[in-house]
């Protein structure tokens, strides 16, 4: 079994949930037994964290999502059999967790049908130097369209989380105003 240094699971045979929330929602990288649609309330999607990594360089920051507080945000929460519960905790540690920017959480996640369960996800860490504040659409963009990571452009990251949203229905009015001018900025180019 995996050592896990930041993620505690709870202890019960039943499967592991988890909210996803940003590329978690189109690339999760592990086994899964279903996904379902899915709302948190108390916490929303931001573009508040700098990636100097998957997304962008230290030179050239770019910005991903976390959970901040306030509100409520739509996502999908991933069903993992009991069996991979711990593999996939332990991935996800070690995607999740290299800079320690997140905080790996438990939230109450209430699904289509009113189901109600616990499932992990990471909310940011204000008191983070990569914790980024708030800024205008047009900055934010600025920024995006500048930076690449390992992953690749980190305008590719926005856009497609935007899609998988439309995808399932949810519009969410900031990464919508943030991919015009993303749009614009690749007219312009």
């Amino acid at each position: 079994m995996p050592e896990l240094r930041h993620i505690k699971l709870p202890d019960h045979d039943g499967p592991l949930w988890v909210f996803g929330y940003g590329s978690l929602m189109w690339d999760p990288g592990f086994h899964h037994d279903g996904r379902h649609a899915a709302t948190v309330h108390g916490l929303h999607r931001r573009l508040c964290v700098s990636s100097i990594r998957y997304r962008g360089t230290p030179e050239r920051p770019g910005l991903v999502l976390g959970l901040d507080y306030g509100g409520s945000c739509r996502g999908y929460v991933y069903q993992v059999p009991h069996r991979d519960k711990h593999e996939v905790a332990a991935y996800l540690e070690d995607r999740e967790m290299v800079n320690g920017v997140y905080r790996p959480v438990f939230v109450r996640a209430r699904l289509a049908d009113g189901r109600r369960l616990a499932a992990l996800t990471f909310r940011v860490r204000r008191d983070h130097p990569q914790y980024a504040p708030p800024m205008c659409p047009r900055t934010l963009a600025e920024r995006i369209v500048a930076s690449s990571g390992l992953n690749g452009p980190n305008r590719d990251y926005v856009l497609n989380t935007l899609r998988e949203l439309e995808s399932m229905g949810c519009r969410d009015e900031n990464l919508g105003r943030i991919a015009r001018y993303l749009a614009a900025a690749a007219d312009a180019a």
